[in-house]
């Protein structure tokens, strides 16, 4: 078992990484607070592993609640579900909650756990890769909007992330994909040499080997536990963990939340950032072409839908958290290895990307 730490003072928690994880009452019973507990999961992953869940918690009193599974769903109509469950239970706020699953029951179990009364525990079980490198680390929670992407949340960290690598197994393709965005994201960034490695791995980690797998989640979640140490609240390095997110997510909200996965969005995003920066004069065209190339290589599509047309693009990119007076903020590439910090870009050049990128 691998053992990371996100050092956040006294909210300090553990990333355990490794196989038949789930089956280690140990690694729960550190962090359960009292004897009340409620796992909420969804309807793809409850059949699978809620039972082996379960099981390590015979001497706890525990409830469960099974939300829908997709995108769309993440809302506040159906987060109200868990509040009526803790309710109706007369879970105290000693309680434990359990987010099992990927980034969108994550997030909306910590935006719970962060809600009610005013906050209990919650423990991050993430089932599909993007969730084990990404959104179970860092204490982002929330639910969307029909106006914009995680516009409504709390930043509320977990007391662990406790990511098993056999529930890979279970993954379809288009989820494993998904999840390798945000891994050729972190290379991106600040790891020049990890860009490098997925260059050269990209077959294997889509073949599911194991040990090359291990190794591109616990590279990924490193990155992440010291960005966030280093900045909690997003006031500074942690907005380069956006990168191509707000393309992506105009993306998903323009085209209807579920209709592409969050991995997929943000891949073609990356794209048009990386367009968008060789525009700026710092990207080579050679850099943006392998760029393209790794997430293609990786099962990713690249070109935005044809449906959202630049008007359309730019009014949904207006809704999103890293804009200041109405102006868009962006996080580019000033090569392969250094993203910038959230940065103004003359709105002829952002045009010239959504006209031009992928359109011809």
């Amino acid at each position: 078992m691998i053992h990371l730490h996100v050092e956040l003072g006294n909210r300090s928690y553990p990333i355990y990484i490794g196989s038949q994880l789930l089956s280690q009452p140990d690694l729960y019973a550190a962090h359960i607070k009292s004897k009340q507990v409620l796992i909420v999961t969804n309807e793809t992953v409850a059949p699978l592993y809620l039972d082996q869940v379960r099981q390590n918690l015979t001497s706890y009193q525990v409830e469960t609640v099974i939300l829908p599974d997709g995108e769309q769903y993440k809302t506040l109509e159906t987060l109200s579900r868990v509040f009526d469950a803790l309710l109706a239970a007369r879970f105290s706020r000693n309680a434990t909650l359990i987010a099992l699953g990927g980034g969108v029951i994550g997030d909306m179990g910590g935006f719970a756990a962060a809600c009610y009364q005013r906050g209990i525990v919650f423990l991050q079980i993430p089932t599909t890769l993007l969730a084990q490198v990404d959104s179970s680390v860092g204490g982002k929670t929330g639910v969307n909007h029909p106006l914009g992407k995680n516009m409504i949340g709390a930043f509320y960290q977990p007391q662990c992330v406790l990511a098993d690598t056999d529930v890979l197994d279970t993954l379809d393709n288009r989820q494993l994909a998904a999840g390798l965005a945000e891994v050729i994201k972190y290379g991106l960034i600040r790891d020049a040499d990890f860009f490098v490695w997925l260059e050269e791995n990209i077959e294997a980690l889509c073949a599911r080997d194991k040990q090359a797998l291990a190794y591109a989640i616990e590279h990924s979640c490193r990155n992440k536990a010291e960005i966030v140490a280093e900045d909690e609240t997003e006031s500074g390095v942690r907005a380069t963990l956006n990168l191509g997110h707000t393309f992506g997510h105009a993306i998903e909200t323009g085209t209807g939340y579920g209709a592409y996965l969050h991995g997929e969005a943000v891949a073609i995003g990356i794209c048009q950032a990386a367009d968008l920066s060789m525009r700026k004069g710092w990207l080579t065209e050679q850099e943006v072409q392998r760029i393209g190339v790794l997430l293609r290589r990786a099962g990713l599509p690249v070109i935005p839908p044809a449906g959202l047309d630049t008007e359309r693009f730019l009014e949904l990119m207006a809704v999103d958290k890293k804009n200041l007076d109405g102006q868009i903020r962006l996080i580019l590439l000033e090569k392969i290895g250094r993203a910038t910090l959230p940065v103004y870009v003359e709105r002829t050049l952002l045009e010239s990307t959504l006209n031009g990128y992928g359109r011809n």
